[in-house]
């Protein structure tokens, strides 16, 4: 393990972020700002899920390299550091397949079928084929992940609590099966509840793939600036005369996130009296996120040109978790009783 890890709090964090592709601004300010500032205060665990991409791209699994490769560069470029964390790709580590399978045998089908997101997400993608075994059983595999590294701390947004809750039960009842009279095996995670992303999307709905309102990390700056501009307004601004009302327009919102107090002074003064037109208020939003995605995209180019260093830092940070996974591992064969098949 990293001298420069192990020396932080013990507290271990554990997160994974799913295999979707390209990041974008939602995915920064709702997750990887928040891995950037975790990194250098606790011993942190950091992967692609690449596997859990298969609960929905099963279909289409070449994909998922690809996108893989899209993630790991966004995800470098921001600043996510190596030397200060454990960094890797899911897939990788297959220790996190075989704690799966332990935990998939004692945990009740009734706890995955009562997960809200089981339900949700089978409605929102009723054109995809999800009554698998697989898409049942994937929060078992998120509790393997976190479990596999005796995660204590896991950054989550409030949706996802009932996985973090899942996973204290599962750890919960394997430790009562395995351990009882001794010391218990895995930790109970808890939730370390994130700040929800205050991002919207260009269509003032949160920023999403699904919405198709996403402005990506590495995006083209033309298309950035393209974006933007044809980005709906307030409807009471038909003509350049008519005044408006900022906090009916979803440009607003990115001047809350982009702006100084001065800039969002004169959007308020100057959109309500139509001293402004809508292109006008739209050009500081413009230079402030093509500002702030200039050194993401210059890293992620650096990244992209030495694919040795990337290959090397995924190999190492792949290394490091099997290193931890396998400790783990050791001691659940051992609490079971599975000594003679521990390799």
């Amino acid at each position: 393990m990293h001298d420069s890890v192990i020396s932080k709090k013990n507290h271990r964090i554990v997160s994974g972020a799913r295999a979707t592709g390209n990041l974008h601004l939602g995915n920064y300010y709702g997750v990887l700002k928040n891995w950037l500032k975790l990194q250098s205060e606790y011993p942190c665990f950091f992967f692609i899920a690449d596997w859990h991409a298969l609960t929905t791209q099963y279909e289409h699994p070449q994909k998922i390299q690809e996108n893989t490769l899209e993630m790991i560069l966004d995800i470098l470029g921001v600043g996510v550091d190596p030397e200060q964390c454990v960094f890797f790709v899911q897939s990788q580590v297959p220790e996190h397949v075989e704690l799966h399978l332990i935990l998939s045998m004692l945990t009740p089908l009734s706890w995955l079928e009562r997960v809200p997101t089981y339900k949700e997400l089978r409605q929102k993608l009723k054109e995809q084929h999800l009554g698998t075994y697989g898409f049942l059983g994937y929060p078992v595999l998120q509790s393997a992940d976190v479990l596999i590294h005796k995660g204590e701390l896991i950054p989550v947004g409030e949706d996802q609590i009932p996985h973090i809750e899942l996973t204290r039960e599962i750890a919960r009842h394997f430790n009562y099966l395995y351990c009882e009279g001794n010391t218990p095996l895995f930790p109970e995670p808890q939730p370390l509840l994130t700040t929800t992303s205050k991002m919207p999307g260009l269509d003032g709905q949160k920023m999403s793939k699904s919405y198709h309102n996403t402005i990506e990390l590495r995006e083209d700056p033309k298309s950035v600036e393209y974006k933007i501009k044809v980005m709906p307004t307030d409807p009471a601004r038909v003509r350049r005369t008519d005044p408006g009302e900022p906090e009916k327009c979803p440009v607003w919102r990115f001047h809350q996130i982009y702006s100084t107090p001065e800039i969002q002074s004169w959007v308020l003064n100057g959109c309500r009296s139509a001293g402004i037109g809508c292109l006008e208020c739209k050009r500081p939003v413009i230079d402030a996120i093509i500002a702030e995605q200039a050194p993401i995209r210059a890293r992620a180019e650096e990244f992209a040109k030495d694919k040795a260093r990337v290959n090397q830092i995924l190999k190492r940070g792949a290394e490091l978790a099997r290193e931890s996974a396998l400790e783990t591992l050791k001691e659940v064969h051992e609490v079971m009783g599975l000594n003679h098949v521990h390799r």
